[in-house]
């Protein structure tokens, strides 16, 4: 069927709740819009669905999240781990709470237990729960920090992490294989309640979810010797991170906490932030204002689902709050723990960190200056969850810290995907560390300039929506791999990667070697003068991201030469 066929059907078809025909039924002449909802399925990636809400087969929906979950129950039963169950959590966006039954009732149908929270949590509170439930899958509704018109739905597997090879294609597989609404089943809340597969779960996680916060402390005696000097300001951005970033907070011992008590609800409108994302410097002008207004040390906002933590800090030199990137409070985080780690005798054996290849070089650094173990993995931060699994099966490593470009983090391995409440507890230590030396977060960072040497590091991102949009994004990267450039910014291009086809080509000897990582669409270029630079499609969205790093021998020279490569990379 062509897409008008598909929407004719939704409209009419009882099998569709009236407010889903009516919804479709007012879009009759706009024969854009109806394209845009029905020319295609909404993608289930390898992480599993994000899209935005509305109705129609590319929207995110209570259908197409049935869908989905239909085609994740069939892989569970194939891989008999119906009797385990799945871990359900959801955020504070439109939709979540009811998309989060929705996948719940079709495992329920299916025979599979289902423990879903009784309100929003963190991500990361659903990768510590299914370990610690033993569950075979869990899910999370979540869009992370798009705007407000998107919600989206992510899978973990069993080891906690979202899903890597084999499973991702399995279920993708699965998911591929349920093209009609005939073959998804659902059932009545109450009945699954009464056979015991629909179960609530909540204190009891949290409360063992923050005792295992509070084990990354390093210094709690620094903690509770500044506690009442420093001032920290908090926004959750209207999403999950309020209750649990203030609990550890307090239960440390931190006494001047300011919360932005207009983004302190949850609200899936986001009505303060056009976009929530910590990344966005829009996104702090209310916890900008209120730390001028109590002298803040520091300012820290978490996404919606509280994975990703934006930074501003004091710079008591000029009074003005300045912006850190996630490769800085990354960095501050992970030089802190390996600095205290090994003065305080407690880091362990075989010590790794790990980052994604688009993270800082300066981690190479640090990690070399306490002899620590880098190993680096394509980008996502389910691949550095995978190396905490890996490490233990294999026995060859102890993970110390992960960290990627964008905004997020993990100290420990009771989780295994990034956790930004985990963050603002270290970075808040962090920061009481230095201030009892006398010094900001801002001046802790020049420091680890001063020490390792100026790392700079950029990302731009192409949007291109529609049916165009994908091919138009192949195309560029067709370009990229049949014409690679000689020299971008200035600097000569040594060597490039191509993680789709594993191979690592020196462009002055024409030498190939294996990437040694798994098969993924990107494109990575090595770069004299310790540049580099990636290109890669986004998994979830219709966007091509471009990232960029430099070394510089001062912050103005390390931004100058970033800003010539980039500025040759987007041409």
């Amino acid at each position: 069927m062509d897409y008008m066929e598909i929407y004719r059907q939704w409209c009419t078809d009882p099998y569709f709740d009236e407010a889903t025909r009516a919804e479709l039924k007012a879009l009759e002449g706009n024969e854009a819009e109806i394209e845009d909802r029905f020319y295609r399925q909404l993608e289930f990636g390898t992480g599993g669905l994000r899209g935005v809400i509305g109705a129609g087969t590319n929207r995110m929906n209570i259908y197409t999240v049935r869908q989905a979950t239909q085609g994740l129950a069939n892989y569970i039963l194939s891989q008999n781990g119906q009797e385990k169950g799945v871990a359900i959590a959801y955020d504070s966006r439109i939709m979540s709470a009811e998309f989060a039954d929705e996948a719940a009732l079709c495992l329920n149908a299916n025979g599979i237990r289902a423990y879903v929270f009784d309100s929003l949590r963190p991500t990361p509170e659903l990768s510590f729960a299914v370990r610690e439930l033993g569950c075979i899958a869990g899910i999370v509704i979540t869009a992370s920090h798009n705007p407000r018109e998107y919600n989206g739905y992510k899978v973990y597997w069993e080891d906690g992490a979202q899903i890597t090879p084999p499973h991702d294609k399995n279920i993708l597989a699965e998911v591929a294989k349920v093209t009609s609404f005939a073959q998804v089943k659902t059932m009545e809340k109450e009945a699954a309640v009464q056979a015991g597969l629909y179960r609530v779960i909540g204190k009891e996680l949290d409360d063992r979810y923050m005792e295992e916060l509070k084990k990354q402390s390093i210094h709690p005696e620094v903690i509770r010797e500044m506690a009442g000097d420093i001032k920290i300001v908090y926004t959750p951005l209207h999403g999950t991170g309020n209750f649990p970033v203030r609990r550890v907070l307090r239960e440390l011992g931190f006494e001047h906490v300011y919360v932005v008590k207009e983004q302190e609800l949850p609200d899936g409108n986001f009505p303060t932030v056009a976009y929530p994302n910590p990344e966005s410097p829009k996104a702090f002008t209310l916890a900008l204002a209120l730390a001028k207004e109590t002298d803040a040390d520091i300012v820290l906002a978490t996404d919606p689902d509280a994975d990703r933590l934006g930074v501003y800090c004091k710079d008591t030199k000029t009074g003005e709050y300045v912006s850190f990137t996630g490769n800085m409070s990354g960095m501050l985080i992970a030089d802190y723990i390996l600095r205290e780690r090994t003065a305080t005798g407690t880091m362990p054996e075989r010590p790794a960190l790990v980052e994604t290849i688009v993270t800082t070089d300066m981690a190479k650094a640090v990690a070399a200056a306490y002899g620590v173990q880098l190993i680096e993995v394509l980008t996502g931060f389910k691949y550095i969850g995978e190396q905490i699994k890996l490490f233990e099966q294999q026995n060859s490593c102890h993970y110390v810290f992960g960290l990627e470009e964008s905004y997020g983090c993990l100290a420990g391995t009771y989780a295994r995907d990034k956790d930004a409440c985990v963050a603002v507890m270290m970075l808040c230590e962090v920061a009481s560390w230095y201030k009892k030396q006398g010094m900001t977060l801002w001046d802790a960072m020049l420091a680890l300039y001063e020490k390792y040497g100026y790392y700079r590091e950029g990302l731009e991102t192409k949007t291109l929506k529609g049916i165009d949009g994908a091919a138009q994004i192949a195309q560029l990267m067709a370009d990229a791999r049949s014409n690679p450039p000689r020299e971008l910014g200035g600097c000569k291009v040594l060597a490039v990667r191509d993680y789709k086809e594993d191979v690592r080509r020196d462009m002055e000897t024409g030498e190939v070697a294996k990437t040694g990582l798994p098969s993924s669409n990107v494109l990575y270029y090595e770069l004299s003068d310790n540049a580099w630079c990636c290109m890669r499609p986004s998994g979830t969205e219709p966007k091509i991201k471009y990232y960029f790093g430099v070394r510089g021998s001062s912050l103005a020279d390390a931004d100058r030469r970033l800003a010539a490569l980039k500025e040759d990379l987007l041409k």
